[in-house]
């Protein structure tokens, strides 16, 4: 753990655990004492047992959304009385996005709405939009990320 870490409070990495036969697209996932199905959906050549890949992210995007806005309106005790984010992926070309750097290509765009329910104000509200782009899986995914991936014999 690195100081940083240790500074923040933040508990120590946990490792993923992801299994998976080679004869369809099914997989186990052990995340701490949690077990969970990840699948492919019929229509993509799966069996449909569990949310896709993509849908992990999003969820992943999504919990921590929700989380850091609540966490935020607590804190200044703002009434909030629950969050609810809905998330839409699609791949888009590169020319639809006027903003990209790439001018060829396809680009992964993530849609998310974010509903506030409570007697918050304009100002308020704005704010914890501004906090929803803080979380830490949204600074994750917007950032650069360094996967370094090994061999392990079996």
């Amino acid at each position: 753990m690195n100081k940083k870490t240790e500074e923040i409070g933040a508990p120590a990495a946990t490792t993923v655990r992801v299994y998976g036969p080679a004869n369809g697209f099914a997989q186990e996932v052990a995340a701490g004492g949690h077990r969970l199905i990840s699948d492919e959906p019929v229509a993509s050549g799966g069996t449909g047992l569990g949310p896709s890949p993509y849908d992990l992210l999003l969820a992943a995007l999504g919990s921590c959304t929700s989380m850091t806005v609540a966490l935020y309106a607590r804190r200044k005790q703002w009434p909030l009385e629950s969050v609810t984010v809905n998330l839409r992926h699609a791949r888009v070309h590169v020319e639809d996005c006027a903003a990209c750097e790439d001018s060829n290509g396809l680009l992964d765009c993530i849609e998310r709405d974010v509903e506030l329910a409570g007697t918050l104000t304009d100002e308020q509200r704005t704010k914890l939009l501004e906090i929803a782009n803080k979380c830490p899986v949204h600074k994750t995914l917007t950032s650069q990320i360094d996967i370094r991936t090994r061999l392990i014999a079996p």
